[in-house]
């Protein structure tokens, strides 16, 4: 069982910068391949980001390519999402989600553990 908790969401204004954080319980965090998701009122929950276990790899959505970066620490159980160059539209609800996947995957149902969210707001 892996708990999962965020923090760092918040209000920013279109441009700023954030960083949410999502510290995972367990000892077996570094076996896991760690993702990002993102839901905005009535919208469907969106794959953002995700990274390999050992963060060898990472992949991100088109659409915040070049603004996001994802990485973790494993030594704290813990993975991030660098946010910068905020637009309004990226105005959701984040969630962090574990998967035993080994192979990068941008599919909800092969993350087997889910955050509470964090909800993140950027005003125009």
């Amino acid at each position: 069982q892996v708990q999962l908790v965020e923090s760092g969401g918040g209000l920013v204004q279109a441009g700023g910068s954030l960083r949410l954080s999502c510290a995972a319980s367990g000892r077996t965090f570094s076996t896991y391949v760690m993702g990002w998701f993102r839901q905005a009122p009535g919208k469907e929950r969106e794959f953002v980001t995700s990274i390999a276990p050992s963060g060898s790899w990472t992949y991100y959505v088109d659409s915040v390519k070049g603004r996001f970066t994802i990485f973790r620490d494993n030594a704290k159980n813990t993975v991030y999402l660098q946010m910068n160059s905020l637009k309004p539209e990226d105005s959701a609800v984040y969630y962090c989600a574990a998967s035993r996947s080994t192979m990068p995957t941008m599919a909800l149902g092969m993350y087997n553990y889910w955050g509470q969210g964090a909800q993140v707001t950027v005003s125009s």
